[in-house]
């Protein structure tokens, strides 16, 4: 149980901002599904390959709400004797549909402009194809900005990817004006070219949100975060030294491992008081963390050094197994 509100109050605003996260899956879902629409009925009569590929990326990214609401409504499960640290990790999973998504998009529209590279055709209502494009690039943007605030808000890595995502799709519908502005000047293979160009930028894109999500997955946590947590540790009065620290992602909440060097003479109910303070500290300093186990290693053992906590971690004797204050 935790020691105190500020755990619980924590876990309140994991789960408020899982709602948020779902709040604007859902938005967004409709605001890419009307664009997409909209987009795919100027296709069917215009013919326009570069406008396609622009549809394709945006019905997509309109679809890829889906894993990632499930994964947050599997992520408030509540943790059981098997996940014992519950299903937060169900976003990580989404991350990486998203990125397969991105990919696979891509892949469908590279290989439309070049078949169309190698037959070209004509390209039909312009004004309209000029048109839609606007639509995709207004819907996308608002869907971008949206999704990648939340993402950053709530510490999601799969939302803020999926904002990506809708940015990339929104750039690619200027594109399309490019291929409009060529097809009226009479060049036939602006429009497919143009098409080539928005798969050549969203693999710049593909490769930042690969890394986001991928990241997450091997626990990559930012520096600066893991300094501003020790930084607090230490300032936690009886706390000699910080041996260890580890942080990690668990959807968009985070946990923290704490090896704290507290003075030898100490008894068990003053360092775990001690050791309540340091969480205490840890929840105040570290936006969107919700849990942090606190170990107190008593001064003298030799794990005051960094390299040698890690050494001696995996066993510790039992006389320093009964001095763990676990939060």
């Amino acid at each position: 149980m935790p020691h105190g509100h500020q755990a619980d109050d924590r876990l309140d605003d994991a789960m408020e901002s899982s709602a948020a996260g779902m709040r604007t899956l859902w938005i967004s879902l409709t605001v890419l599904g009307l664009t997409a629409t909209l987009q795919g009925a100027v296709v069917a009569f215009s013919g326009s390959v570069a406008l396609l590929g622009d549809t394709l990326h945006n019905a997509a990214d309109a679809l890829t709400a889906l894993p990632l609401a499930v994964a947050f409504a599997v992520g408030r499960r509540a943790a059981t004797r098997r996940f014992t640290y519950g299903f937060g990790r169900a976003e990580d999973l989404a991350g990486i549909v998203i990125v397969v998504a991105i990919a696979a998009s891509s892949l469908l529209a590279a290989l439309t402009a070049l078949d169309r590279l190698t037959g070209p055709r004509a390209v039909t209502h312009l004004p309209a194809v000029a048109g839609a494009a606007v639509i995709g690039f207004a819907g996308n943007e608002w869907v971008a900005r949206y999704r990648i605030r939340t993402g950053r808000r709530i510490g999601s890595a799969a939302l803020v990817a999926d904002g990506l995502h809708a940015r990339t799709d929104g750039f690619a519908s200027l594109a399309v004006l490019l291929g409009a502005g060529g097809a009226a000047l009479g060049w036939r293979l602006a429009d497919p070219i143009v098409g080539l160009l928005i798969t050549a930028g969203i693999a710049f894109v593909l490769k930042d949100a690969a890394r986001e999500v991928f990241g997450r997955l091997m626990d990559a946590v930012d520096p600066a975060l893991v300094d501003a947590a020790e930084a607090a540790l230490r300032r936690v009065e009886g706390v000699r030294d910080v041996a260890e620290l580890r942080t990690r992602w668990i959807g968009h909440r985070l946990r923290a491992e704490a090896t704290l060097v507290l003075d030898g003479s100490l008894n068990l109910r003053a360092a775990h008081h001690i050791a309540v303070e340091a969480e205490h500290a840890l929840l105040h300093a570290v936006p969107r963390l919700t849990a942090a186990l606190i170990h107190a290693d008593p001064a003298g053992t030799g794990r005051e050094d960094p390299h040698a906590a890690l050494a001696h971690h995996a066993g510790p004797s039992p006389a320093v197994r009964t001095g763990m204050i676990g939060t």
